[in-house]
């Protein structure tokens, strides 16, 4: 052959190690019960919604990452398909911030006369 590593052509498949999916299973088992935990144990307020989101993101990560194989995927695409879901997150926290100033200016300028 030229000396060069052979790529996979588009009509195979590429196959990971079964253990791998395994451990991710276990992985996302301990996170779910992790999960249940903070309601087992009655957290409350932002600790308690902190953990949630903490555990969903971090289960919903491992799902894309490993059984929908975005980790096998070329950066290009991980770009285009990361950058718009970094954005939302962003003018996410941009409307929070705008929502609690206006809330604080309301209740500032509109309990004061009365």
């Amino acid at each position: 052959m030229s000396g060069q590593p052979e790529t996979a052509s588009h009509g195979e498949e590429q196959q990971h190690p079964i253990g791998l999916y395994f451990k991710v299973w276990i992985l996302l088992f301990v996170l779910s019960a992790m999960s249940y935990a903070v309601d087992y144990f009655h957290l409350v307020g932002y600790l308690r919604w902190t953990l949630i989101l903490v555990f969903m993101f971090l289960k919903a990560g491992l799902i894309i990452t490993v059984f929908m194989h975005f980790a096998w995927e070329p950066s290009t695409l991980k770009l285009a398909l990361g950058l718009p879901v970094i954005a939302i997150v962003v003018f996410i926290g941009f409307m929070a911030v705008e929502a609690d100033y206006t809330f604080l200016s309301r209740l500032t300028f509109m309990s004061g006369g009365a």
